[in-house]
């Protein structure tokens, strides 16, 4: 193996050779001895999700959570809030740093841990390893040639966690150019990615849902550098054939200022225009594909202009929670976001549900006293 690596390096340009020591250097920590390793947090007895809402999630952002016992607790909190569901990022570069070369350690340590507590793993899967892209392009950059180098990814995924991860998520937000490598959108480069995996995925485990989509609710004019409306690009996805190389969508539903149950219409972006892309769905043959709400919800910092009084952020989620479970084309609903690993510092620390320091928010409170059936209290009115 180590010959291998060393060959590789060689044959790298040079201005790659950096990032190349640097994952071979992590796969030879790989085979330092256990004993080096931090202290196993034992999985304990297996758990259950009680819940009034079978259909409520939680976005959790696990990614860069290095201590386990954070990410068990993390996951304990979750089931006892009541969430069957949750949607975690696995990000490519994370898991392959040297091409050909797996470290499964840090996903097996969260889905293991899930798969305990009872709760059913969405993943998303993206993110470039500096390998597989020009050395000053960005991580959301795939270039054409590394398509396949996606699929072995996405395939040896799906065939190390095969029916314990249900669904996966091809790419995030492919509709924003800053999800896209900073380079023009592209619905039909994207359904030609779709079409490339799918079958990788299906090889490794046919029972695995591969969801297109995870689009970003936007309402870009034409042209725009900066990204595609939704709609537009959803519709251009289903004419590029995206309908048949996808077992569901996933979509991204935020609130901002708007009630939950305000009516859709194309020109808001509201919590209820996850409506119009399910009928966009019917309108094009395809009105049994199911969607699955992968992020969303609403954010109360006090001074930003999207945001919305804490009571009325409790208020909106539990209202979501309610339209998901009404909605029969809906099979889970993931609200952004759980807890951040440190503090972001920044308006981004109010989407969430719990602190760094697992202190539960009003919000988590009140959304555990909902999926126990339980009336909600004065932090929701």
């Amino acid at each position: 193996m180590i010959k291998k690596m060393v060959d590789t390096l060689h044959a790298a340009p040079y201005s790659s050779r950096a990032a190349l020591i640097v994952a071979c250097l992590l796969i030879i920590a790989l085979f330092i001895p256990a004993a080096a390793s931090p202290r196993q947090i034992k999985l304990g007895p297996q758990q259950t999700v009680v819940t009034a809402n079978p259909k409520m999630g939680i976005h959790t952002r696990l990614t860069d959570e290095v201590e386990p016992w954070k990410i068990k607790r993390t996951l304990e909190m979750v089931r006892e809030m009541g969430a069957p569901w949750i949607v975690e990022y696995f990000p490519w570069a994370y898991r392959e740093p040297f091409p050909g070369f797996f470290d499964w350690s840090h996903s097996d340590l969260v889905i293991n841990h899930a798969d305990r507590q009872g709760i059913t793993v969405i993943a998303r899967l993206g993110f470039v390893p500096q390998w597989a892209r020009p050395y000053d392009s960005a991580s959301s950059y795939l270039p054409p040639e590394r398509i396949s180098d996606f699929g072995d990814y996405v395939q040896a995924f799906v065939d190390r966690y095969g029916d314990r991860v249900p669904a996966i998520i091809i790419w995030n937000e492919p509709n924003l150019a800053l999800e896209w490598g900073f380079q023009p959108v592209d619905p039909e480069g994207y359904t030609q990615l779709l079409a490339a995996v799918y079958p990788r995925a299906k090889a490794a485990n046919s029972n695995t849902l591969v969801l297109g989509g995870a689009l970003a609710p936007t309402l870009a004019p034409p042209g725009s550098e900066q990204g595609m409306n939704d709609l537009v690009y959803l519709q251009r996805m289903l004419d590029a054939g995206a309908g048949e190389v996808m077992d569901g969508l996933s979509v991204h539903a935020y609130g901002w200022s708007f009630p939950a149950d305000d009516p859709p219409h194309p020109e808001v972006i509201n919590f209820r225009r996850t409506e119009l892309v399910h009928q966009l769905l019917v309108d094009n043959g395809y009105g049994d594909m199911p969607i699955y709400i992968t992020e969303g919800g609403w954010n109360d910092h006090p001074r930003w202009t999207r945001a919305v009084k804490p009571a009325q952020r409790i208020q909106n989620t539990v209202q979501a929670y309610e339209l998901i479970e009404s909605w029969p084309w809906a099979k889970a609903g993931a609200i952004w976001a759980f807890r951040y690993p440190w503090p972001a510092r920044t308006y981004l620390d109010y989407f969430t549900f719990v602190t760094p320091d697992f202190e539960p928010k009003p919000i988590y409170l009140e959304i555990q006293r909902y999926s126990r059936g339980e009336e909600i209290g004065d932090n929701g009115r």
